[in-house]
Protein backbone atom coordinates (compact mmCIF):
# COMPACT_ATOMS: atom_id res chain seq x y z
CA UNK A 1 0.00 0.00 0.00
CA UNK A 2 1.15 3.57 -0.92
CA UNK A 3 2.69 5.74 1.89
CA UNK A 4 2.46 9.06 0.34
CA UNK A 5 3.55 10.79 3.79
CA UNK A 6 5.90 8.85 4.56
CA UNK A 7 8.73 10.89 6.68
CA UNK A 8 6.23 13.81 6.85
CA UNK A 9 5.18 15.36 10.10
CA UNK A 10 2.10 17.19 10.14
CA UNK A 11 1.07 19.78 12.58
CA UNK A 12 -2.33 18.91 13.54
CA UNK A 13 -4.04 22.05 15.60
CA UNK A 14 -7.99 21.14 15.93
CA UNK A 15 -9.15 20.99 19.37
CA UNK A 16 -8.03 17.90 21.52
CA UNK A 17 -11.46 16.17 21.02
CA UNK A 18 -11.83 16.99 17.40
CA UNK A 19 -7.95 15.82 16.58
CA UNK A 20 -8.09 12.11 16.17
CA UNK A 21 -9.76 11.86 13.11
CA UNK A 22 -7.13 13.70 11.02
CA UNK A 23 -4.07 12.26 13.11
CA UNK A 24 -5.55 9.11 11.76
CA UNK A 25 -5.77 9.71 8.45
CA UNK A 26 -2.36 11.01 8.37
CA UNK A 27 -1.18 7.79 10.11
CA UNK A 28 -3.13 6.02 7.18
CA UNK A 29 -0.93 7.70 4.78
CA UNK A 30 2.30 6.93 6.61
CA UNK A 31 2.61 10.78 8.32
CA UNK A 32 3.49 11.64 11.96
CA UNK A 33 0.80 13.53 12.89
CA UNK A 34 2.07 16.06 15.38
CA UNK A 35 -1.04 17.24 17.55
CA UNK A 36 -0.91 20.55 19.16
CA UNK A 37 -4.09 22.10 19.61
CA UNK A 38 -4.73 25.72 19.39
CA UNK A 39 -8.48 26.22 20.55
CA UNK A 40 -9.77 24.51 23.69
CA UNK A 41 -13.50 24.19 23.64
CA UNK A 42 -15.24 24.48 27.29
CA UNK A 43 -18.29 25.05 29.25
CA UNK A 44 -19.81 28.41 29.64
CA UNK A 45 -19.83 29.42 32.84
CA UNK A 46 -23.33 30.67 33.35
CA UNK A 47 -26.09 28.32 31.94
CA UNK A 48 -28.85 29.98 32.94
CA UNK A 49 -29.06 31.96 29.24
CA UNK A 50 -28.71 28.82 27.73
CA UNK A 51 -31.66 26.74 30.07
CA UNK A 52 -34.12 29.69 29.71
CA UNK A 53 -34.07 29.41 25.62
CA UNK A 54 -34.12 25.80 25.79
CA UNK A 55 -37.56 25.86 27.75
CA UNK A 56 -38.89 28.72 24.86
CA UNK A 57 -37.74 26.34 22.40
CA UNK A 58 -41.69 26.35 21.24
CA UNK A 59 -41.49 29.82 20.20
CA UNK A 60 -38.86 29.51 17.49
CA UNK A 61 -38.95 28.60 13.68
CA UNK A 62 -35.54 28.00 13.14
CA UNK A 63 -32.93 26.96 14.66
CA UNK A 64 -29.28 27.20 13.20
CA UNK A 65 -26.71 25.38 14.78
CA UNK A 66 -22.85 26.79 13.82
CA UNK A 67 -20.72 24.03 14.15
CA UNK A 68 -19.90 20.39 15.96
CA UNK A 69 -19.00 21.67 19.49
CA UNK A 70 -22.51 23.94 19.22
CA UNK A 71 -24.52 20.67 18.86
CA UNK A 72 -22.58 18.46 21.10
CA UNK A 73 -22.82 21.20 23.75
CA UNK A 74 -26.42 22.34 23.26
CA UNK A 75 -27.91 19.24 22.63
CA UNK A 76 -26.36 17.39 25.38
CA UNK A 77 -28.67 20.53 27.32
CA UNK A 78 -31.57 20.18 25.46
CA UNK A 79 -32.43 16.47 25.58
CA UNK A 80 -31.45 16.73 29.21
CA UNK A 81 -34.95 18.48 29.25
CA UNK A 82 -37.06 18.10 26.89
CA UNK A 83 -37.69 17.01 23.02
CA UNK A 84 -37.09 19.34 20.32
CA UNK A 85 -40.79 21.14 18.95
CA UNK A 86 -41.75 19.47 15.77
CA UNK A 87 -42.49 22.23 13.95
CA UNK A 88 -38.67 23.67 14.92
CA UNK A 89 -36.59 23.34 11.34
CA UNK A 90 -33.23 23.00 11.99
CA UNK A 91 -29.93 24.56 9.87
CA UNK A 92 -26.05 23.72 10.05
CA UNK A 93 -23.00 25.31 8.22
CA UNK A 94 -21.57 22.75 7.25
CA UNK A 95 -21.37 18.62 6.99
CA UNK A 96 -19.52 18.26 10.00
CA UNK A 97 -22.14 19.97 11.52
CA UNK A 98 -25.19 18.42 9.91
CA UNK A 99 -23.20 14.83 11.27
CA UNK A 100 -23.31 15.69 14.36
CA UNK A 101 -26.98 16.42 14.63
CA UNK A 102 -27.44 13.15 13.28
CA UNK A 103 -25.53 11.43 16.21
CA UNK A 104 -28.64 13.09 18.09
CA UNK A 105 -31.04 11.67 15.66
CA UNK A 106 -31.61 15.01 13.50
CA UNK A 107 -31.58 13.97 10.41
CA UNK A 108 -33.54 16.49 8.95
CA UNK A 109 -31.11 19.76 8.06
CA UNK A 110 -31.19 22.55 5.83
CA UNK A 111 -27.53 22.71 4.70
CA UNK A 112 -25.35 23.88 2.13
CA UNK A 113 -24.44 21.48 -0.89
CA UNK A 114 -21.00 22.92 -1.72
CA UNK A 115 -19.29 25.48 0.34
CA UNK A 116 -19.47 25.27 4.13
CA UNK A 117 -20.31 28.71 5.53
CA UNK A 118 -22.23 31.18 6.76
CA UNK A 119 -22.36 33.25 3.23
CA UNK A 120 -23.40 30.05 1.34
CA UNK A 121 -25.91 28.89 4.12
CA UNK A 122 -27.86 32.85 3.54
CA UNK A 123 -27.96 31.60 -0.13
CA UNK A 124 -30.12 28.59 0.68
CA UNK A 125 -33.96 29.39 -0.15
CA UNK A 126 -34.85 28.39 3.36
CA UNK A 127 -33.12 31.32 4.62
CA UNK A 128 -34.11 33.95 1.87
CA UNK A 129 -37.74 34.24 3.52
CA UNK A 130 -37.43 34.94 7.26
CA UNK A 131 -39.09 37.68 7.82
CA UNK A 132 -41.54 37.47 11.09
CA UNK A 133 -39.56 34.35 11.61
CA UNK A 134 -38.13 33.51 15.63
CA UNK A 135 -34.48 32.23 14.45
CA UNK A 136 -32.23 31.00 17.31
CA UNK A 137 -28.37 30.33 16.68
CA UNK A 138 -26.24 28.31 18.84
CA UNK A 139 -23.19 29.23 18.27
CA UNK A 140 -20.27 29.76 21.20
CA UNK A 141 -19.19 33.01 22.85
CA UNK A 142 -17.84 34.80 19.88
CA UNK A 143 -17.68 34.83 16.23
CA UNK A 144 -18.49 36.10 13.16
CA UNK A 145 -21.94 38.42 12.93
CA UNK A 146 -22.77 38.03 8.81
CA UNK A 147 -25.34 35.26 9.58
CA UNK A 148 -27.56 36.89 12.66
CA UNK A 149 -26.93 40.49 10.87
CA UNK A 150 -27.76 39.34 7.94
CA UNK A 151 -30.96 37.54 9.16
CA UNK A 152 -31.80 40.23 11.46
CA UNK A 153 -32.31 42.31 7.41
CA UNK A 154 -34.39 40.05 6.35
CA UNK A 155 -36.84 40.60 8.97
CA UNK A 156 -36.08 37.53 11.39
CA UNK A 157 -36.39 37.88 15.17
CA UNK A 158 -33.28 36.88 16.36
CA UNK A 159 -31.76 35.21 19.61
CA UNK A 160 -28.24 34.02 20.01
CA UNK A 161 -28.06 30.85 22.62
CA UNK A 162 -24.05 30.96 23.76
CA UNK A 163 -23.40 27.56 24.96
CA UNK A 164 -19.41 27.05 25.01
CA UNK A 165 -16.50 29.13 25.22
CA UNK A 166 -13.25 29.19 22.93
CA UNK A 167 -10.36 29.53 24.62
CA UNK A 168 -6.20 29.35 23.96
CA UNK A 169 -4.83 26.66 25.89
CA UNK A 170 -2.22 27.40 28.02
CA UNK A 171 0.35 24.90 26.78
CA UNK A 172 4.03 24.19 26.73
CA UNK A 173 5.17 25.76 23.23
CA UNK A 174 9.21 24.83 23.88
CA UNK A 175 8.92 21.79 22.39
CA UNK A 176 7.17 22.56 19.51
CA UNK A 177 9.46 25.54 18.80
CA UNK A 178 12.53 23.16 19.16
CA UNK A 179 10.99 20.98 16.26
CA UNK A 180 10.41 23.67 14.50
CA UNK A 181 14.18 25.25 14.65
CA UNK A 182 15.05 21.59 13.77
CA UNK A 183 13.13 21.58 10.97
CA UNK A 184 11.07 18.42 12.16
CA UNK A 185 7.53 20.26 11.50
CA UNK A 186 6.97 19.86 7.62
CA UNK A 187 3.00 21.43 7.16
CA UNK A 188 0.72 22.85 9.20
CA UNK A 189 -3.21 22.60 9.25
CA UNK A 190 -6.08 24.92 10.03
CA UNK A 191 -9.57 24.85 10.67
CA UNK A 192 -10.25 28.27 12.12
CA UNK A 193 -9.20 31.84 11.43
CA UNK A 194 -9.41 32.07 15.51
CA UNK A 195 -7.12 29.13 15.77
CA UNK A 196 -4.19 30.45 13.25
CA UNK A 197 -4.37 33.88 15.36
CA UNK A 198 -4.01 31.37 18.18
CA UNK A 199 -1.08 29.58 16.82
CA UNK A 200 0.90 32.84 15.60
CA UNK A 201 0.58 34.30 19.13
CA UNK A 202 1.78 31.31 20.95
CA UNK A 203 5.06 30.72 19.02
CA UNK A 204 5.82 34.34 19.58
CA UNK A 205 7.88 36.34 17.08
CA UNK A 206 10.90 33.71 16.66
CA UNK A 207 8.83 31.19 15.99
CA UNK A 208 7.06 32.87 13.78
CA UNK A 209 9.94 33.39 11.57
CA UNK A 210 9.79 29.87 10.65
CA UNK A 211 6.88 29.22 11.24
CA UNK A 212 5.73 31.18 8.11
CA UNK A 213 8.66 28.91 6.18
CA UNK A 214 6.30 25.98 6.68
CA UNK A 215 3.19 25.42 3.98
CA UNK A 216 0.11 25.96 5.41
CA UNK A 217 -3.01 23.72 4.45
CA UNK A 218 -6.31 25.62 5.08
CA UNK A 219 -10.25 24.28 4.54
CA UNK A 220 -11.63 27.91 4.12
CA UNK A 221 -10.63 30.91 2.16
CA UNK A 222 -11.19 33.41 4.80
CA UNK A 223 -7.61 31.10 6.67
CA UNK A 224 -6.15 31.02 3.59
CA UNK A 225 -6.44 35.35 3.15
CA UNK A 226 -5.22 35.26 6.82
CA UNK A 227 -2.40 33.17 6.40
CA UNK A 228 -1.34 35.40 3.50
CA UNK A 229 -1.52 38.42 5.20
CA UNK A 230 0.50 37.22 7.89
CA UNK A 231 3.20 36.63 5.80
CA UNK A 232 3.44 32.55 5.45
CA UNK A 233 5.37 31.78 2.25
CA UNK A 234 2.62 29.17 1.01
CA UNK A 235 -0.52 28.53 1.52
CA UNK A 236 -2.80 25.96 0.62
CA UNK A 237 -6.13 26.16 0.25
CA UNK A 238 -8.07 22.86 0.47
CA UNK A 239 -11.27 21.66 0.63
CA UNK A 240 -13.20 21.37 3.94
CA UNK A 241 -13.04 18.56 6.60
CA UNK A 242 -10.54 15.94 7.46
CA UNK A 243 -10.73 14.39 3.95
CA UNK A 244 -10.18 17.87 2.11
CA UNK A 245 -7.20 18.63 4.59
CA UNK A 246 -5.55 15.29 3.66
CA UNK A 247 -6.01 15.47 0.40
CA UNK A 248 -4.41 18.63 0.12
CA UNK A 249 -1.32 17.00 1.83
CA UNK A 250 -1.36 14.17 -0.61
CA UNK A 251 -1.52 16.10 -3.63
CA UNK A 252 1.11 18.44 -2.20
CA UNK A 253 3.73 15.94 -1.15
CA UNK A 254 3.12 13.61 -3.85
CA UNK A 255 4.11 16.33 -6.53
CA UNK A 256 7.34 17.37 -4.29
CA UNK A 257 8.13 13.49 -4.55
CA UNK A 258 8.21 13.76 -7.93
CA UNK A 259 9.91 17.34 -8.54
CA UNK A 260 6.48 18.94 -9.61
CA UNK A 261 5.66 22.15 -8.60
CA UNK A 262 3.08 22.59 -6.04
CA UNK A 263 -0.13 24.26 -6.90
CA UNK A 264 -0.60 26.88 -4.23
CA UNK A 265 -1.72 30.10 -3.07
CA UNK A 266 -0.69 33.23 -1.34
CA UNK A 267 -3.19 35.52 -0.56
Amino acid sequence: MSKPLTGISVLVTRPAHQAEGLAARIRLAGGNPVLFPVLEIVDIGDQRPLLDLVARLDEFDLAIFISPNAVNKAMSVIQAKRSLPPTLKVAAVGQGTTKALGNFGIDEVIVPALRFDSEALLEMTELQWVQGKRVVIFRGDSGRELLGDSLLKRGAMLEYAECYRRVRPDTDIEPLLRAGARGEINAITITSSEGLRNLFDMVGEPGQLWFKKIPLFASHERIAQIAGKLGFDQVILTAAGDEGLLQGLLNYFRLEGNGGDCVSRKS
